[in-house]
């Protein structure tokens, strides 16, 4: 019964943690991200949403070569590897949400989909992320003289 309840109050606190939206802040300073529109003769309105974590050299620190990387990796005992790959997955999760939570602010600064999107291709890896989509509302005279360019 003890473990019953250990293991559904474990899983009730994991999935509550999982559901809250990404802090902004943590990844502040730490990524770079574009927007390209591209509005269709019929309307349509298509964007791409590109996001990187910002490599060392863009952030002005010092980043280890990756000789030394190697070098330290062997170094590592299997336990410490368990838990640096346990940090990577979690890490993953919270770069995705990051994506989602860019794309979204991104959106309603510029007010380009109106009325909601459709996602037509998600590809989120380690520190890279694109988001492929069409508008749901199309392209008003306004909208083609705001967005003809890359925005």
């Amino acid at each position: 019964m003890f473990k019953f309840l250990f293991t559904l109050t474990s899983t009730l606190l994991l999935s509550a943690c999982a559901t809250q939206a990404p802090d902004p802040e943590l990844f502040a300073g730490k990524y770079r991200d574009t927007f390209s529109s591209s509005i269709k003769g019929e309307g349509i309105k298509l964007f791409t949403y590109k996001a990187k974590v910002a490599n060392a050299t863009d952030r002005g620190i010092e980043d280890p070569l990756p000789h030394q990387q190697r070098v330290n990796r062997r170094k590592q005992d299997a336990r410490s590897y368990a838990r640096e790959q346990e940090r990577r997955a979690d890490f993953l999760a919270l770069w995705s949400a990051q994506v989602d939570l860019g794309l979204e602010k991104t959106l309603d600064m510029n007010g380009y989909c109106k009325e909601g999107y459709i996602v037509l291709h998600r590809n989120v890896s380690e520190g890279r992320g694109e988001i492929r989509g069409e508008c749901n509302d199309g392209a008003t005279e306004a909208d083609i003289q705001k967005f003809s360019r890359k925005y």
